[in-house]
């Protein structure tokens, strides 16, 4: 297979299941990582795609372009460290200004969507959120939607965090779950806390 028909293959794949780790995409391939990296870079250069832990994703938006997004869920503004990016079947992206909106967005049709992008809150590292851990009330005021929940790619970090500011650490499972709990407690995302 020549390198352009490599390149297309893994943007179909990206198109279809929203991101691949590098080993996948060189089993699948039959090549090197090696040759994997070097098909890739001019992807990456253009800003086709983008780097994610351990492997690559399309981008959400084109290169130099900033646009303004709303949260899917509570419609503020969701350019923010903490903004969530949740991917459909379609091939739509929806965005939420914060970990609490994406899981109850989730939760309304978690059918609907193939993949969810979030941020390391200390690293500033991509994630799957699937795989993230979830800290919820921590003591530090965001200015966004309550409770606060803020998300982090291992536990040690999380528990490291939790130290200093206190709150609760749940799977991505145990979070759908909780933060459909408090919700039952706040009549919207932007309830302060009592």
């Amino acid at each position: 297979m020549l390198p352009i028909e490599r390149k297309k293959q893994i943007v179909d794949w990206l198109t279809k299941e929203g991101s691949l780790k590098i080993a996948e995409i060189s089993s699948r391939l039959e090549v090197s990582e090696m040759t994997v990296y070097r098909d890739l870079r001019p992807l990456l250069e253009s800003g086709e795609v983008v780097k994610t832990s351990g492997g690559i994703m399309l981008a959400p938006t084109p290169e130099g372009q900033l646009q303004h997004h709303s949260c899917s869920y509570c419609h503020k503004i969701s350019l923010t460290k903490q903004s969530i990016q949740l991917f459909t079947s379609g091939h739509a992206v929806e965005h939420t200004c914060c970990a609490h909106c994406a899981l109850l967005r989730y939760s309304d049709r978690p059918d609907s969507f193939v993949q969810i992008i979030c941020k390391d809150f200390l690293r500033d590292t991509t994630l799957n959120a699937k795989s993230a851990y979830y800290v919820f009330n921590p003591e530090l005021d965001l200015n966004c939607c309550q409770p606060t929940v803020l998300t982090f790619g291992t536990l040690r970090d999380a528990q490291r965090f939790l130290n200093g500011f206190g709150g609760e650490i749940y799977s991505f499972e145990e979070a759908l779950e909780t933060i459909h709990q408090s919700m039952n407690s706040h009549s919207s995302c932007d309830s302060k806390k009592k």
